[in-house]
Order: C-alpha cells, then structure tokens, then sequence
C-alpha cells in the first residue's frame, strides 16, 4: 500500500551539465501530472510525463526540473539608424525646449526600445535525455521509497479504525437480537394503557413480529461485515487499491445509515453514531491512499 503524499529528488551530471528533478505528490482522485521544465527541454517533455505515467497510478504529482550549464553567447545587435534618429529627435527637443543638449547621453539613446536587441542563442539539447533519464529515474524512485514509508504508516491507522468499526458492529449484532422481546413489551405497556388491560395476547404478538420484522437490521449487518472483509484483504493488497478501499467505504455508509434509521433504543443509537465515526476515520486516511 502506497500513500499519495510523499516527495522525490534526483539529480545527474555529466561533469559539464547538472540535471536536478524534483517530485512533490499530493492525494488526488485521479493521475495528475504538472510538469515545470527549461525551455530547452521542451521536446523531451513527452518522455518525462510517460514515464511518470508508468510509475505511478493516482496523486497529483508536480515535476520540477532544473538545467545548471554553460550557455552559448548571445547575440546583441544595434539598429545604428535608429540610434541615430533617435539621438537627433532627443537634441532638436532638447533645443525646442531650451534645454541644454549635452544633457542628451549615450545611456539616453540605448535605453530606448530596439536600439540594442539581445537574440537568446538556440541550443539544441534533445541528446541530453541520456541525462535527464537518470536523473528523473532517481527522483521517480525517491518518491516511490516515500510514498511506500507513508503507506505503511496508513495501514497502520487504516487496520486501527476499521477493528473499532468491526467492534461497534458485533455490538449492535448484540442489540439487535433482543429487539423482539423490546418491541412486545413497549407494545403491551402503550395497548394496556389505551385499553385498560384488555389486550389480545395473539394479536399483540403479531403486531410486535410485524415491527420486528421493519426493524430488522441482520442483513445490513452481514453486508456491512462482508464489506469489512473485502477492506481488510484491500489492506493486504500489493496494487493501487485507494478507489476500491473509498468504494467499499461508501458502501459501509450507506449499509451503517439504514441501521440508523432503524435503531431501536439509546444504546443502539450511540453505537450508530460511533460507527459512522469509525466510518469518517476511515475515509479520510483511504483519501491518501494510491
């Protein structure tokens, strides 16, 4: 079991060039790669995101790399005619007005927009992958040992709430089993007060199998008991299971909320409201899981 939260760091040098990649995950309910690259590795940005693609199942995973390396020279280039028309409109406003001239400098002239243009040199960098591979396999893997340390540490937490679930549900199986004889008497205490004593013992022992009946909670107890089964093995698995643990957990809800609506006395619905607890603990540490 791997957690979502966790981060990654790589780095490669060939001695002229640095590579350093760098890997921040964080839970999502899907794959979600973001990728901040140099321009000059923009061609290799396809193999980057593949890889990752490979590695990992879900999580939003942000991808840093930085390029540390020699640049070729830059081009500056002067537009001479400009400069030139520009130096002689700064001194014939200068004269218009009757402003000294020699306070028009050169710095006055090359501060002026395409006077001076610096050309980024182009550097043609796509043989660096054998670079960045190895880098971005090091963070990659980095960020694998973490999220399987984390991991480890929601197994932990995850077994933890699921047993308190497992034991507030054998409680209410408990409950429940004394339900029959509960409902008889609260119906023979409401009938003895309304007919006064003239009850038919056949008809109140029906009536009170009837409700019982309504009330019966044995099913969603047993779906609710399958259910934690199927999440303890999901515990054990190997693969990415963080949807099918959040999928068995909205089942659980959903079987714990019909027992709610049925729970007959305080006791039960203390129980009920400590399972949905259990049920809440569990949902937010599966949120993280892969």
């Amino acid at each position: 079991m791997n957690s979502m939260t966790a981060f990654g760091r790589g780095e490669a040098t060939n001695g002229v060039v640095t590579v350093v990649v760098e890997l921040r995950s964080v839970n999502h309910r899907f794959r979600d790669l973001n990728t901040r690259i140099p321009r000059e590795y923009n061609a290799l940005e396809p193999r980057v995101v593949n890889l990752l693609r490979d590695r990992f199942e879900r999580g939003r995973i942000d991808c840093t790399i930085r390029r540390v390396g020699p640049e070729g020279p830059n081009t500056v280039r002067a537009d001479l005619r400009l400069a030139e028309a520009t130096w002689q409109a700064m001194r014939d406003v200068a004269r218009h007005l009757q402003v000294d001239e020699a306070k028009v400098t050169l710095q006055h002239v090359l501060a002026q927009p395409g006077v001076l243009t610096v050309t980024e040199a182009e550097h043609d960098v796509s043989h660096e992958w054998e670079l960045l591979e190895p880098a971005l396999v090091g963070a990659a893997e980095h960020l694998a040992t973490m999220r399987a340390r984390e991991g480890r540490s929601l197994k932990r937490d995850l077994q933890q709430h699921l047993g308190e679930l497992m034991r507030h549900l054998v409680t209410m199986g408990e409950l429940s089993k004394g339900i029959t004889v509960q409902l008889h008497r609260r119906l023979d205490e409401r009938l003895q007060a309304l007919l006064q004593d003239k009850v038919d013992s056949a008809r109140l022992t029906q009536e009170a199998a009837i409700l019982a009946d309504k009330a019966d909670i044995s099913e969603e107890l047993a779906r609710l008991a399958s259910h934690g089964d199927q999440f303890r093995d999901q515990l054990a698995a190997q693969e990415p299971v963080g949807r099918k643990m959040e999928f068995l957990i909205q089942e659980m809800h959903r079987e714990v909320n019909t027992v709610g609506s049925k729970a007959i006395g305080e006791h039960a619905s203390r129980t009920v409201v400590l399972m949905k607890s259990a049920l809440e603990k569990l949902r937010e540490q599966a949120a993280n899981v892969e």
